[in-house]
């Protein structure tokens, strides 16, 4: 159902999806049918496809302004005219700002991912510190996530690593613990961290909790950006100890101030002041664009991190930071003050929607330096995003140039925009897990690998009571039946594929098949394809050379007969680096699942047996071995096991009988 809504999510009148006119397909008749219902205020529209995907979000000032707009096609661009032309349905929020319905944007622009929007792909957390407070004695721990747990967090990091030096840096000059509260209510004696000088021992009384508080002020002072105060406060501590002859007090608090200086030194980009900054610069060519984000916080440097968003080559880079900005802070706390290499079209309301997703009365400003300290951290900020951006070009040359050698090694029509690998693994036919691993002109697309649990395969020879199904299971493979296990992989993938994107519009459908096998993998895999009527994918297969050896692989599936590419051929290279990919991520997928399983007992398998009642089982006999060996009078001895489940018991573990 497409509907208007209100601000407060009533619907308003609006068209069924289904009931729109075959003309309203070409987009403007369709947008004319909406006009008379649309708001004038200020909100969020969808446009969407016939198939009910969003294509586009956008906020207006005034929605019914904003859509009439697009029905003069001649007045937009080639991008926008092809948006417009597959537009079947819209559908409409209402909200009581701009700056509202740029918050609801970019919400819904991260849950649908519309083609035709500015896209930020990255969808990795950041890392922080916490310095706990539900204790006397207070932890300092690496954190991710939600921020539920009682304490202060100084972050965000750009990285794992750069916490990681920092907790470093924080053990060996303030000595606070990482233990967690078990381990701390039940040490006896110092651990290791306490003889290499990185813990004070509260945990023994190796230091008074009034003292201990101390350090952990001292430490939120210099996370706080006051190092300057800390490093006089220690050389005064210093000073006094060595007036009272407490020369070994006083060695280690210069330890403490040398720490402290060192890791002033490392950080050369520093901001004067202490206030919360984001450092933000974009840099395009080539209709590509780098969004560089550098984090200060305390005045100083908590890294940096690269972004590359996906929108049209004609995006100005005003526009695509302004939707960076938007997108990436749904995610990430915003800062009191950014400061942008750009302009962007709607700061004032940018700077109000910002505002509102802070919260607690914090203002969000954004400023474009144009001289002086923060505009040398931009200046730096661009650098970096120019040279990241040229980085990825040039490797983005370079895996085009290995498509292009791999489809005149194979013989293919073209570069292939997508390939997909296929790998299976388990033992001896237990848990076993198909993997497949897509790579394309940008390198190796993580956020398409798929994992496949393999339904069938079970062993057929599983002894009774240990968890497999043997004859039991309605369809088996055999323990070795690698065919089979890739039939029902590339079965499911590509019915999948048929049933929800038949025309092939979404860019999910690969260019070329690479099978990890030889000549019986490549023979089940171009089956499949035939049974399911594609027959417009190229199919390989690459199987080891003799005695298994990397760099004697043989390639089935070429025109003509099987290939061996020399040992220092580039596409070679980049065959192997493909199918180790699948390969490690099959395994990983088999050794996770291989874990959960070492968890799960043989009565998890039995019908009717949950919770309560496999408790009840165990707690009478004892072991799983006991329940096996169990007659039906001794099962039905059980409390809480009836007649009839004590009989399912037992046949369950002599099908024989």
């Amino acid at each position: 159902m497409s509907t208007t809504r209100s601000d407060d999510g009533s619907r308003l009148p609006g068209a069924d999806v289904e009931n729109q006119p075959t003309s309203a397909v070409h987009g403007v008749a369709c947008i004319r049918d909406y006009l008379p219902r649309i708001p004038t205020g200020a909100g969020v529209y969808r446009m969407m496809n016939r198939r009910g995907d969003v294509l586009y979000v956008g906020k207006a000032k005034s929605l019914c302004k904003r859509v009439t707009s697009y029905t003069n096609l001649t007045r937009q661009s080639n991008r926008i005219r092809r948006m417009v032309n597959e537009t079947t349905a819209m559908e409409f929020v209402s909200t009581h700002t701009e700056a509202e319905a740029l918050l609801l944007e970019s919400d819904l622009i991260k849950r649908y991912a519309p083609r035709y929007n500015i896209l930020l792909r990255d969808d990795k957390s950041f890392p922080a510190i916490l310095v706990t407070a539900d204790h006397a004695f207070p932890q300092v721990l690496k954190h991710r996530g939600a921020r539920k747990r009682k304490g202060q967090y100084f972050g965000p990091f750009a990285s794992v690593w750069a916490v990681n030096e920092t907790l470093a840096f924080l053990q060996r000059v303030f000595l606070l613990r990482t233990c967690t509260d078990n381990v701390f209510e039940n040490r006896t004696r110092p651990c290791l961290l306490y003889q290499i000088k990185r813990c004070s021992a509260p945990c023994v009384g190796r230091i008074r909790a009034d003292d201990y508080a101390a350090l952990v002020r001292q430490a939120h002072d210099f996370l706080a950006g006051k190092s300057h105060d800390i490093q006089q406060q220690l050389a005064d501590d210093m000073q006094k100890a060595s007036e009272r002859l407490e020369f070994e007090i006083a060695a280690q608090y210069r330890d403490r101030i040398q720490a402290l200086a060192r890791i002033q030194s490392h950080r050369d980009m520093r901001l004067g002041d202490t206030r919360p900054t984001d450092v933000i610069a974009i840099f395009q060519t080539g209709g590509q664009s780098c969004v560089q984000v550098f984090f200060f916080r305390g005045g100083n440097n908590y890294g940096n991190r690269a972004y590359y968003p996906s929108h049209a080559g004609e995006a100005e880079a005003g526009d695509v930071l302004e939707a960076f900005i938007g997108q990436f802070y749904v995610r990430v706390q915003p800062p009191s003050r950014l400061l942008i290499s750009e302009s962007v079209p709607n700061q004032v309301v940018l700077e109000q929607a910002l505002t509102l997703r802070a919260g607690h009365g914090r203002k969000v400003c954004i400023t474009m330096p144009q001289r002086g300290e923060k505009r040398v951290l931009v200046d730096a900020a661009l650098v970096n995003a120019r040279e990241a951006l040229g980085r990825r070009m040039a490797e983005s040359a370079s895996q085009r140039r290995l498509l292009e050698g791999l489809a005149e090694k194979l013989s293919l029509d073209g570069a292939p925009e997508r390939i997909e690998i296929y790998d299976n693994s388990h033992v001896s036919g237990r848990d076993a897990v198909g993997a497949m691993v897509v790579a394309g002109p940008e390198g190796l697309v993580r956020q398409a690998y798929r994992k496949f649990t393999i339904r069938k395969a079970r062993p057929v020879s599983s002894a009774a009571g240990t968890g497999g199904l043997g004859d039991r299971d309605q369809a088996t493979y055999t323990a070795g039946d690698d065919y089979g296990m890739m039939r029902e992989v590339l079965t499911r993938r590509f019915s999948r594929a048929l049933r929800e994107d038949p025309n092939r519009e979404n860019g999910q459908w690969p260019d070329l098949l690479l099978i990890d096998g030889g000549k019986g993998q490549l023979g089940v895999a171009r089956e499949v394809l035939e049974d399911l009527g594609v027959d417009d994918i190229a199919v390989v297969s690459v199987a080891k050379g003799p005695n298994r050896n990397a760099g004697r692989e043989i390639i089935h599936g070429t025109q003509g007969p099987p290939i061996s590419l020399k040992r220092r051929d580039p596409v070679l290279y980049f065959i192997q680096r493909l199918r180790d990919e699948a390969h490690r991520f099959a395994i990983g997928a088999h050794r996770g699942r291989r874990g959960k399983a070492t968890h799960k007992s043989a009565l998890d398998e039995i019908p009717g047996i949950g919770a309560a009642r496999k408790r009840a089982l165990l707690h009478h006999f004892g072991a799983v071995s006991a329940i096996e060996q169990a007659g039906k009078r001794d099962l039905e001895a059980v409390e809480g096991i009836s007649d009839a489940i004590a009989e399912r018991v037992y046949a369950w573990f002599h099908p024989e009988e």
